[in-house]
């Protein structure tokens, strides 16, 4: 059940950073953050009272190491948003997203440290590897010219992307609901809290951005709704199996990545990020099998 829930995550992620990257051409790194929230809160309501409605469980109780955890989450994923929009500027849509999926090697480092997640020779080796890929992609010719800026960027934004993901699993643990319930809770308190505070910021210091969200209904719902089914997925698949093994099986979503900045979007991708792609693939699963 995880293993379905990580590949619906994966498919609708690849889509919503496509999505998010044709929005970040004309928008602001902000704007297009909450791009990915604004409309996913009445979907997550939805998709929670159609739980309910199936299958009736108990209301949870909401502890304060709950909210703790869910405020951490919801914060870090903003930032690590904003941070993989802005590599989108940087670099094409393909490469930004790839250097992204450092998030699994970082859980893989963070879980071992503060989750007690144990990792072999094998598993390090993945880690070293990924690494090598995140600087391969990184810079415009080679290794001969690292842009440095855009790697720091890139493992800030799949460190940040890891933290959310661990929180995240132990968020609906605390709960001790069937799984898709605790996930569909913790989900919906994620979001709403990400919505109110990019809101109030920008209608505090730029209206502007929200005006131009507006003007642009269709790929702002688009992006919303495929981060909202992408998050349904994590968060699932995360309820059910340790954040290492589920951002592993993630990975293929590099694949989708590729196949959608090819075939829809019209980008070219050159050799080396191809090559460097593939190495994040292999290097998560050599942390699996780790």
């Amino acid at each position: 059940m995880w293993i379905l829930f990580t590949l619906l995550a994966a498919s609708m992620q690849a889509w919503r950073n496509a999505f998010q990257s044709q929005l970040s051409q004309d928008i602001k790194v902000s704007g297009v953050t909450l791009a990915r929230f604004i409309w996913a809160g009445p979907i997550a309501a939805l998709y929670l009272c159609g739980l309910y409605l199936w299958w009736p469980v108990a209301m949870p109780e909401f502890t304060t190491q709950f909210c703790l955890y869910v405020l951490g989450a919801a914060a870090v994923q903003i930032l690590a948003t904003a941070l993989m929009v802005k590599l989108f500027k940087l670099k094409n849509f393909a490469v930004g997203a790839g250097l992204a999926k450092s998030e699994a090697l970082a859980a893989a480092v963070l879980g071992v440290i503060f989750f007690g997640t144990y990792l072999s020779v094998l598993g390090w080796l993945g880690v070293f590897i990924g690494g090598i890929a995140v600087f391969m992609m990184s810079s415009a010719k080679g290794f001969r010219e690292i842009s440095l800026k855009t790697a720091v960027i890139g493992l800030a934004c799949g460190t940040g992307f890891a933290l959310t993901s661990l929180w995240v699993r132990e968020a609906s643990l605390i709960l001790d609901l069937p799984f898709p319930h605790g996930a569909a809770w913790v989900l919906l308190f994620v979001i709403t809290v990400q919505t109110i505070a990019l809101l109030a910021y920008l209608v505090i210091t730029d209206k502007p951005t929200i005006s131009a969200l507006l003007e642009r209904p269709k790929l702002t719902l688009l992006t919303s709704t495929t981060s909202c089914l992408g998050s349904i997925g994590w968060f699932t698949a995360m309820s059910l199996q340790t954040v290492p093994y589920v951002k592993t099986l993630g990975q293929i979503e590099v694949f989708f990545t590729l196949l959608i900045a090819m075939f829809w979007l019209k980008q070219k991708v050159k050799i080396k990020d191809l090559l460097a792609l593939v190495l994040i693939a292999v290097a998560a699963i050599l942390v699996m099998w780790g």
